[in-house]
């Protein structure tokens, strides 16, 4: 049926963005907009790692104010609420059901006033799905301990609170409170703290955001995580508390779900105390974070999830290997995020079913077939390696669109595929052909 000409148009994002699940005037957020569903499980095995050969995979529904996320799902990283040259609207486009930004960058510009006035990050950023925040705590990390990367480090026989990376400075410091942080930026001092993170979360107006806590490198003395973890549990309870005085504070705004993090590196009691720690709280949802030894990550998912209600989605923090999505999503992943895929592609590497390599390899140049055979997104269907080469050795801006939307769509798409052979019952197949042709065995 058409529209008349006094007919008036209906914006379906603005209406969306406007008029999210569960929020009122003068009325907190309603809470009942954020839940979890399972749809299928996966079916117990000899080979399962939880309690009783559980394996805690399952397919799902995130319900959230502004759309559902189907599980297991891929959350491509917005870090300063943009994915860095690709647009909000090609994102939706190559199949991203929901974006993830960082909180201590978007406070340090242009500062979560702003996000606050323009109506949160979704409306700021013209994104009419579901958005995350992360808490800040992995600047503890990448500050502190000057470390960028944190699963699978080379740890042998280094043991060392002080541990700082090769040619880094200090700049974030620890303290029961909280921590300081020297701003990367301009060198300008900052303090977070479990309130001053809340308070920043809750301006920037993401769906689903974590409670701050301590991440550890893998070479932290084994007191030193201990301490960690109960410092972590601590400001766990100090979130959840200003969490709750916030949400009934700030009338109109839809609800915020908020997950605990659950730490202790790569020590099997410290991630099942901290699990039950973090499931004893009033929590929506579970990040599984910290650094994690390669060979345990499947392990250390199952460890977490034997504590977890089976109510409560389990975000793993930072993971975009190909088998160790396998491995978390087998054992209770249902939403993973990284920088990984636009970060590499913006250096030349590009993630196909058939492996990884660099399009800037010099066999490349005269290449002009896609990037992926098969492959149906936007830069396969329409240009060559030839050009994204040509492109990235230019260092123009298109080359990193290009490789962007690639690799984040290989991500989006090979979670998709998960979650439909969970659902069709051929979850192990899926699995074992797919690692098989990634890493050529």
């Amino acid at each position: 049926m058409h529209s008349s000409p006094c007919s008036p148009k209906v914006n379906h994002m603005t209406d969306l963005l406007e008029h999210p699940r569960g929020a009122e005037a003068g009325k907190p957020g309603d809470r009942s907009a954020f839940s979890f569903e399972t749809i299928t499980r996966l079916s117990p095995s000899a080979q399962g790692l939880g309690r009783d050969g559980a394996r805690y995979g399952r397919t799902g529904i995130i319900h959230t104010p502004h759309g559902d996320i189907r599980t297991p799902a891929f959350v491509p990283v917005g870090t300063q609420a943009a994915m860095k040259a690709v647009l909000p609207e090609t994102m939706k486009e190559l199949g991203a059901q929901c974006m993830l930004a960082n909180a201590f960058h978007l406070f340090e510009r242009p500062g979560e006033d702003v996000l606050d006035a323009a109506g949160g990050l979704g409306r700021f950023m013209h994104w009419d799905r579901p958005t995350f925040t992360d808490s800040g705590g992995f600047q503890v990390l990448s500050l502190g301990a000057g470390f960028k990367k944190t699963l699978a480090m080379d740890v042998t026989g280094m043991k060392s609170d002080d541990v700082i990376a090769k040619g880094k400075e200090r700049l974030a410091f620890v303290d029961e409170d909280g921590v300081t942080f020297k701003s990367p930026l301009n060198g300008d001092k900052h303090r977070f703290s479990a309130e001053i993170s809340m308070g920043i979360q809750h301006k920037i107006g993401a769906d689903i955001m974590f409670a701050f806590d301590e991440l550890t490198t893998l070479m932290n003395t084994r007191g030193y995580q201990e301490q960690s973890v109960e410092r972590t549990f601590r400001w766990a309870k100090r979130c959840v508390a200003e969490h709750e005085r916030l949400t009934a504070a700030r009338l109109g705004k839809p609800y915020q779900a908020l997950y605990g993090v659950v730490q202790g590196a790569n020590y099997e009691d410290l991630r099942r105390h901290a699990a039950e720690q973090i499931a004893s709280l009033d929590f929506d949802g579970v990040g599984i974070g910290g650094a994690i030894e390669k060979r345990i990550i499947g392990n250390t998912c199952a460890w977490i999830c034997d504590a977890m209600p089976e109510s409560r989605p389990r975000h793993v923090l930072g993971i975009a290997s190909v088998d160790d999505i396998f491995a978390c999503v087998e054992n209770g992943g249902d939403t993973f995020d990284c920088v990984a895929p636009a970060r590499c592609g913006r250096n030349g590497a590009i993630f196909t079913r058939f492996g990884r390599y660099n399009i800037k390899r010099a066999e490349h140049k005269l290449d002009f077939g896609p990037l992926e055979e098969g492959c149906d997104c936007y830069t396969c269907r329409n240009y060559s390696r030839a050009y994204v080469d040509h492109l990235l050795r230019a260092r123009e801006i298109n080359g990193f669109t290009l490789a962007t939307i690639h690799n984040e769509h290989f991500f989006v798409k090979l979670l998709d595929d998960i979650r439909d052979s969970i659902d069709g019952g051929y979850f192990e197949e899926f699995r074992d052909e797919s690692l098989a042709h990634f890493y050529g065995k």
